[in-house]
């Protein structure tokens, strides 16, 4: 039996990123993943501004632009109805080069430090992996083992691992048991932690069609297909499209630009997926017939899935483990990749002998907080969509005045409706823990507003705090420690705070920011950031003794 500080189950890009967070934090961690190679299924098709903002943090972002659509590709949402028919609406994205340009001349803290990044999960994984193999010194990765039974202890985890290939079954303890391991999670169920579900919007049933006020029917099927087809100018006869979208209930997502795209479809009640020739739904789908190779292709359930708990005792989770959402919003691996970073600056405050009891029940009521809310948003996203599937009348396909008029009113309506989906960035970077037991609030204080759609810079404990490009070129976020930052805005004291996170061991940096951009922004002369980007504590002077500054180190390293 060996003993390790973190044991990870799971391999998929959570249980990867929270490694690399564990590695960034000098905490020896094993990964285990049952399947011999990262996965071959396209679940994920962008990393939105926030996650890119981690990876940065992480020290890999160059290495997934590599793999990702090229800088300089800019790209749309397209619906039409069908592929070699009509265009209904648009909404146009800039290329990641012209959202940089744009960082930088608004520089107003609003944005996120990186613009989204367009990639398969079949390309992000191994990309992750091969970091962790070839340059992190505190991981072992092994893939080919899973998880299969655990129990924990006031000390730790003794679990159970079972070799894919032969059936080995090796004992590992634990200080702690971190469950990455997806929705079917081994970690959830062995510790009866039970989950709650929204029901997906289903238009593809009579009642759903036939009253929209109706309460939405739980079963909803989708088939997906995976395929390859040199016919790239057909497929974006409407112009370079991200995803081409329809009234029939079909989206069709371009991985790489080049020749790979996903198709999902709705399936019928009266239809048996299991009989389905991939080949012959994608034309179908279409409204043609394409030159194509299908990669992949299998049916699929939606579901909105929220964990009732994180974790408990030594044994915590994140990913899809603890929440599933539908893909609209892109609101999945997103989330995940926010709980695998909040989760490595906890376990390593525990293990480190700098974090409190409280640390980690704080990782449940922030994370879980964040879980509920983008599950709120991806269930808005898919009604939408499944208004527009509503809204459906067969006439669009005609090539006559009728059809041109509905045509007309239904494009009206879905640029009304509009695309927050990819657009609502109060959900991506915006969201805030103003409920955290380890933030020094500010109740006194008007809360600022708190909305999907956007991000109101501010440095008020509990939010993240806004980026900006310094006098220097330098962005701020790229100044900040692996542990807690101070930023002071002048020479203002701050002996006692540093002299009280000595004490109790918080690995603290005081970064010197010279900018009134933005000194007018944070508010305070002094700004106290977690490793995770959030504001912990803020003040125009230092703590007024000891006292008072080991009541805010304690508060905020959860030992109060």
């Amino acid at each position: 039996m060996s003993g390790i500080p973190v044991l990870i189950a799971g391999g998929g890009p959570v249980g990867l990123a929270l490694a690399l967070a564990l590695e960034r934090h000098g905490v020896e961690a094993m990964l285990v993943e049952r399947n011999e190679t990262t996965t071959r299924h396209p679940k994920m098709d962008i990393t939105n501004g926030r996650s890119m903002e981690l990876f940065r943090q992480l020290g890999v972002i160059d290495d997934l632009r590599a793999q990702a659509v090229p800088t300089d590709h800019d790209y749309s949402v397209i619906w039409c109805t069908r592929m070699e028919e009509w265009e209904l609406a648009r909404f146009d994205y800039p290329s990641v080069d012209q959202a940089r340009k744009t960082l930088r001349e608004e520089n107003d803290g609003t944005m996120a430090l990186e613009p989204g990044m367009r990639v398969s999960q079949v390309l992000l994984e191994p990309v992750l992996k091969k970091v962790l193999d070839d340059r992190c010194d505190h991981i072992d990765v092994q893939f080919g083992w899973g998880l299969e039974s655990f129990t924990q202890d006031e000390d730790g985890v003794t679990a159970q691992l079972k070799s894919t290939a032969t059936g080995e079954v090796k004992t590992v303890r634990a200080d702690y048991l971190a469950g990455c391991d997806g929705a079917g999670s081994v970690t959830r169920r062995s510790l009866g932690i039970e989950l709650s579900d929204l029901a997906p919007p289903n238009p593809e049933t009579a009642a759903g069609v036939a009253a929209k006020g109706a309460p939405p029917v739980p079963k909803r099927r989708l088939y997906m297909i995976h395929f390859r087809s040199p016919e790239i100018e057909r497929i974006e006869r409407f112009g370079r499209a991200w995803h081409l979208q329809s009234p029939l209930g079909w989206s069709v997502i371009a991985q790489d630009d080049i020749d790979t795209w996903t198709i999902h479809m709705p399936v019928r009640p009266d239809e048996d997926p299991s009989t389905f020739d991939p080949e012959a739904k994608l034309f179908e789908a279409l409204g043609c017939e394409i030159d194509c190779e299908i990669l992949v292709a299998n049916p699929w359930n939606p579901r909105l899935s929220l964990a009732d708990s994180y974790g408990e005792g030594r044994v915590w989770m994140a990913g899809d483990s603890v929440h599933q959402v539908i893909p609209t919003g892109g609101y999945g691996m997103n989330t995940g990749i926010g709980d695998a970073v909040a989760l490595g600056w906890a376990l390593a405050g525990m293990l480190q002998g700098w974090g409190g009891a409280k640390l980690l029940e704080a990782y449940e009521l922030e994370r879980r907080h964040v879980g509920y809310r983008n599950r709120e948003a991806s269930h808005r996203h898919a009604n939408l969509r499944a208004d527009i599937r509503m809204s459906y009348d067969p006439v669009v396909h005609e090539d006559s005045a009728e059809g041109s008029a509905a045509r007309e009113a239904l494009g009206n309506k879905i640029q009304t409706l509009g695309n927050l989906e990819n657009e609502a960035w109060g959900i991506e970077w915006g969201y805030r823990y103003d409920d955290s037991p380890i933030v020094c609030h500010e109740p006194e204080e008007a809360t600022p507003p708190y909305s999907w759609e956007e991000y109101v810079p501010t440095s008020r404990p509990g939010g993240r705090v806004p980026n900006l490009f310094l006098d220097d070129g330098e962005p701020l976020f790229d100044k900040l420690g692996r542990g807690f930052s101070l930023i002071r805005f002048d020479d203002t004291s701050c002996d006692n705070l540093v002299a009280a996170a000595r004490r109790a061991g918080l690995p603290l940096q005081i970064v010197d920011i010279c900018n009134d951009k933005a000194a007018g922004l944070f508010k305070r002369k002094l700004v106290l950031v977690r490793p995770d980007h959030h504001c912990a504590w803020r003040g125009d002077a230092d703590a007024a003794n000891g006292e008072a500054a080991e009541q805010i180190i304690d508060t905020i390293r959860g030992a109060k």
